[in-house]
């Protein structure tokens, strides 16, 4: 800054009071793109017109409680507009900082949602999946990027909830594109013609020798993994992918079939008929494939996991009497806090049934969802 833009400011300051000096500071800062201390002007202005020291040394929390509200107004003001200066130049990493702290997200996210992958791609990345300000895209760019084995890996180790579907949708619909490209490789190479179907079933059905000699068309570790994930999806057509998927593992040589945890003890078989119960295939026999598991189970052994499961998809299918009855056969001794599947207050409170929870409430000598149950039928 020139010795210039400091006199002006001194004789700001004299002629037109401090507030001038400030914004003449603030319009120079803008200017030359000086954001992060156009950040440092505008809260030092707010200070000034509080009546407060212009250096902070005092904490947030020492500040009597109106001033504390108006700094803060300033402070999220500021933000706002160093963070969308920032978005402006195309630099999300240095904006991001400024919206994080105000928690807003979705002007990143929209950013994000437009960024072409190059130079930076990483810190985009950290942003956007790591610290879940757009953790879909995030991943996409992963898949893209680093491809499916690195994606899976990451996935594992992402532990919030929002965005995960998301993520399980774009690794499905990845790895079935692979399988069907692959087999339509491999029958294109035999038959001299590529199928025009991308439906794995009818492209693998009459084709024994695509499987002949062990042989495989994807890391069947990929399919495995992607298969256990399958169960967060929600969106039909991807379940309905998820199935093809198994179907496919199933045509696999024995030495592929993984050993998944119960229930889903053969992982093809297991989650293919959970999947298709969600596509709204097959649900009395999955829920009696489930039922028989979970009764067979000892507890010692395999712990709580196949009466989850059969809980979680009753719940799932809108079963939630016998997802009640069952959670009450095989979970009345497990903790709430350990429990995957929703708990028997959770079902009733699903089901609208308070009457159902009340009753149980009593015969646990549970205070806490009788009082809940009892309130709940007192308003309706």
């Amino acid at each position: 800054m020139s010795e210039t833009m400091f006199d002006q400011m001194a004789e700001a300051a004299r002629s037109r009071g401090p507030e001038a000096a400030l914004d003449l500071l603030a319009e120079r800062l803008r200017e030359e793109k000086k954001f992060p201390h156009l950040f440092e002007a505008r809260l030092m202005k707010k200070r000034w017109q509080l009546g407060l020291p212009l250096i902070q040394a005092e904490s947030l929390g020492e500040l009597p409680a109106e001033q504390r509200r108006a700094y803060e107004d300033a402070y999220i003001d500021a933000a706002h507009e160093v963070g969308g200066l920032f978005l402006a130049e195309g630099d999300i990493a240095r904006a991001w900082p400024y919206f994080r702290a105000i928690g807003e997200t979705a002007p990143v996210a929209a950013a994000i949602d437009k960024f072409e992958p190059g130079e930076g791609i990483d810190q985009i990345i950290e942003i956007a999946f790591h610290e879940r300000a757009n953790p879909r895209k995030g991943f996409e760019l992963i898949l893209a990027n680093y491809g499916t084995c690195s994606a899976i890996t990451t996935f594992e180790q992402y532990p919030a909830r929002d965005g995960r579907e998301d993520c399980v949708r774009l690794l499905v619909r990845r790895l079935h594109g692979d399988v069907t490209e692959s087999l339509r490789h491999a029958i294109a190479s035999r038959e001299g013609t590529v199928p025009e179907t991308r439906h794995v079933p009818s492209l693998v059905a009459g084709r024994d020798w695509l499987f002949e000699d062990n042989n495989y068309h994807v890391d069947t570790s990929h399919l495995a993994a992607v298969i256990r994930f399958s169960m967060e999806l929600e969106d039909r057509e991807t379940l309905g992918l998820a199935v093809e998927l198994t179907e496919y593992g199933r045509r696999l040589s024995p030495l592929f079939h993984y050993k998944g945890q119960p229930p889903f003890e053969d992982i093809y078989v297991d989650y293919g008929v959970y999947l298709r119960a969600l596509c709204g295939d097959e649900v009395d026999a999955a829920v009696t494939h489930f039922r028989q598991k979970a009764s067979a189970a000892n507890p010692d052994e395999t712990g709580s996991g196949p009466a989850q499961v059969l809980v979680g998809l009753l719940a799932r299918l809108g079963r939630l009497n016998e997802a009640i009855d069952a959670s009450l056969d095989h979970l009345r001794q497990v903790e709430t806090s350990q429990l995957t599947c929703p708990s028997v207050a959770q079902l009733c409170e699903m089901a609208h049934d308070y009457g159902r929870l009340e009753k149980i409430a009593r015969e646990h000598g549970d205070m806490l969802h009788f009082a809940a149950a009892v309130s709940e039928q007192s308003r309706r």
